[in-house]
């Protein structure tokens, strides 16, 4: 957690540590914000909310955020070979430059999701450093869309042709 104080602003302390308090739940941060990859003020931050009851914690989050329900899409995610339900929102505050993407889980697929984030965390160097690369080439730059933006990044990070995330309807 210290690694990520660091890397957080006063202002976005403040808004994690009223954003959990609001929903009553821990938050758990994965992603760039844990690794070298992390570009201040142009990667989002990824956190996690597990909860026995997934409705109410997402009218929680909406309410905190002030988002619309139908901003928040249900998704299936693989992971070897557990096939984990969820819900997935973004929020963008320029101002207060929040950029954060909230997935939130049923308790049941903690453990899973942990272990998962985990090894995420643990990738060797020569990966995150292309991950790094390729930022500064999307957010410095622009010398990439971000469609092949996003194509790069799940290369990097899925190597193979396997599927391993998928929107829902809601």
């Amino acid at each position: 957690m210290d690694l990520i104080n660091k890397r957080l602003t006063q202002n976005q302390k403040i808004f994690f540590d009223n954003f959990s308090q609001y929903i009553n739940q821990p938050l758990y941060f994965y992603g760039s914000i844990k690794r070298s990859d992390f570009i201040p003020g142009k990667s989002d931050i990824d956190v996690d909310i597990f909860t026995d009851n997934e409705s109410s914690t997402i009218l929680l989050v909406c309410n905190f955020l002030n988002i619309e329900r139908n901003n928040v899409k249900k998704f299936v995610y693989k992971i070897n070979s557990n096939m984990v339900y969820g819900y997935k929102t973004k929020y963008n505050d320029k101002i207060n430059n929040i950029n954060v993407e909230v997935s939130i889980y049923n308790t049941r697929y903690k453990s899973i999701i942990l272990q998962d984030r985990n090894y995420g965390e643990c990738l060797p160097f020569h990966i995150i450093f292309a991950l790094y690369i390729i930022k500064i080439m999307f957010y410095n730059f622009n010398l990439i869309s971000k469609k092949m933006y996003k194509r790069c990044k799940r290369f990097l990070m899925n190597p193979g042709d396997e599927l391993k995330f998928i929107e829902l309807d809601n």
